[in-house]
């Protein structure tokens, strides 16, 4: 029998929590991780252009050199979000080309 199946025989007058805070309860408990890439001097912005289109999903030339802009110009930038393992790969991917990466943390 299901969690929720039990729940609802055992609690008749009582109304089963919903799908959507079913979904809202595990964003919560599952947050977010952010992807960084710091500024060197080593890497050049091509380089930094292709490993982030070659890795980041979605990530098109145009953003990439966006991207690439303010990390040298503002010394990071958040190159993506999202659930912490896929973070973890992408930057283990980065990290394996050479690009400086700042460790993950929660965003």
């Amino acid at each position: 029998m299901t969690p929720l199946l039990a729940m609802r025989l055992a609690a008749p007058g009582v109304a089963a929590p919903t799908a959507v805070q079913e979904r809202e309860q595990l964003r919560q408990s599952y947050p977010d991780f952010k992807v960084v890439v710091l500024d060197d001097d080593v890497n050049t912005f091509q380089h930094v252009v292709e490993c982030l289109v070659r890795y980041i999903p979605g990530v098109n030339p145009d953003q990439a050199w966006a991207l690439a802009h303010r990390i040298d110009g503002e010394g990071s930038a958040v190159v993506w979000c999202g659930p912490q393992e896929q973070a973890e790969l992408y930057h283990q991917q980065l990290a394996a080309e050479g690009l400086s990466m700042a460790p993950l943390e929660p965003a």
